[in-house]
């Protein structure tokens, strides 16, 4: 069984979706603590190809490639598509990201389910 850790990018097989949910197999940031939860189960920010109108948003976390987190094209963490996965979801490790990301994707998950 895989063992996905905070911080780690991961191809996951999303399917089965509903609706807009993103589809098909991509890379995932894992974002839950690895110290939380008896469940085999991970909280998963979805990666999509970057596009320039996502700037404006501030559910997107853009992220480009480089040595350590294994992407090839400048892409987007979509906060707003965090989802439970089962860790049976999890493929394939393909890298990991900045203390720094991290914070900023967890920072724009909060400001998705902040109180005004």
């Amino acid at each position: 069984m895989s063992n996905p850790r905070r911080g780690e990018i991961w191809l996951v097989e999303l399917d089965p979706t509903r609706g807009s949910e993103m589809k098909k197999t991509r890379m995932v940031l894992v974002v839950s603590s690895d110290a939380v939860g008896v469940l085999p189960i991970k909280l998963g920010v979805p990666i999509t190809e970057w596009r320039p109108g996502f700037s404006h948003h501030l559910w997107h976390v853009r992220l480009d490639p480089d040595a350590r987190n294994g992407l090839t094209k400048s892409s987007a963490l979509d906060a707003l598509q965090v989802r439970a996965l089962a860790v049976e979801r999890f493929v394939k490790r393909k890298g990991v990201v900045t203390d720094d990301l991290l914070c900023e994707v967890t920072a724009a998950i909060a400001a998705l389910i902040e109180h005004a």
